[in-house]
């Protein structure tokens, strides 16, 4: 068994999608695995030039990989079916591709009321912080006790583990590091784990872990209650640049440069081996760069500068990747 994982290193919205899309497209994967959160992520995929939105259902159902929603994972069944839909209507055989591990939980109709009136984390109100409550509250609704799922339902340790044959399979995750339940700024973080770690939990092997693809963005946004914004007015130019607005929800993303030690963090812990930097080209265009960096704000004389102090600066033999907004890698 081989495994790679995508994990975002920042608040999530950072391109995780379209870097799943492009390691399906580039490498033999049996299985691409969603491994934590619900419908209140958002994955922003180009597929053979169209554009589709992705919330529970992994990237490896456009190149005909099978596809698990993993038990890390809470599934809202109208968004789940909906999402079939969409994707059998864009040509895509997602009813022969996707499944839902049995064991994964259920946001159902009560949780959806109930987070439908938070108004202090700045949720994106879809259901998931009440779901994971009850998961561990230890009475929740579990994938296998509804009948409408019937036909999705997979067991993951079987799938596997329990055919003998080659497995190789790509982790898909949501949000990010900033978000973590555990190493995120608490309260203001989702209810799931964002790291490497959490994709163990769909019954892998540490051993088995290659390659941990890291992706960021060269500034940071952040949706949520929580003063995120710099007061630089050059943060609305990049907003509207970047189209920073939630895939999710529609909001406006809050803005901010880089945090330096915060990304050395979350690469250290989720022990990655490749960073894939994203938005280089919105950087460019706005022309002006900037890091916060031991709790300094250093400005650099363009974005070049500020990838070679990246390169240069990165841990070990962690490999940063450059990439703009416009390609569709």
């Amino acid at each position: 068994m081989i495994a790679d994982v995508v994990v975002d290193l920042q608040y999530g919205d950072c391109g995780k999608g379209k870097v799943a899309h492009h390691l399906c497209k580039t490498k033999k994967y049996t299985h691409v695995i969603r491994y934590n959160g619900g419908c209140n992520a958002g994955h922003t995929i180009y597929h053979n030039g169209r554009k589709i939105i992705t919330h529970h259902i992994p990237a490896g159902v456009f190149f005909g990989i099978k596809s698990i929603i993993g038990p890390g994972c809470v599934v809202e069944p109208g968004q789940f079916f909906k999402e079939i839909k969409e994707l059998e209507e864009a040509g895509i055989p997602a009813r022969d591709l996707v499944y839902i591990a049995k064991n994964a939980h259920v946001i159902t109709s009560d949780h959806l009321r109930e987070d439908n009136t938070d108004t202090t984390i700045g949720t994106t109100k879809r259901g998931n912080g009440p779901a994971y409550r009850a998961k561990y509250g230890r009475t929740g609704v579990r994938a296998q006790d509804v009948p409408a799922l019937e036909a999705f339902l997979i067991d993951i340790y079987d799938e596997l583990h329990g055919t003998g044959e080659r497995v190789e399979i790509l982790f898909e995750g949501a949000q990010g590091f900033g978000l973590d339940i555990d190493w995120g700024d608490y309260p203001y973080v989702t209810s799931s784990h964002c790291t490497t770690a959490s994709a163990l939990l769909n019954g892998v092997p540490p051993q088995a872990i290659r390659n941990v693809f890291g992706v960021a963005k060269m500034y940071e946004t952040y949706v949520g209650a929580k003063k995120f914004e710099g007061s630089d007015p050059i943060f609305n130019r990049i907003r509207e640049l970047g189209e920073e607005y939630g895939a999710t929800t529609g909001r406006p993303r809050q803005c901010n440069w880089m945090n330096w030690n915060r990304l050395i963090k979350a690469i250290k812990i989720n022990g990655v081996t490749e960073v894939i930097f994203n938005k280089v080209d919105i950087i460019e265009e706005v022309g002006h760069a900037s890091i916060y960096n031991d709790g300094e704000l250093v400005d650099f004389d363009g974005p070049t500068a500020m990838k070679d102090f990246i390169s240069d600066s990165l841990p070990g033999n962690v490999v940063a990747v450059f990439s703009g907004d416009k390609e569709r890698i």
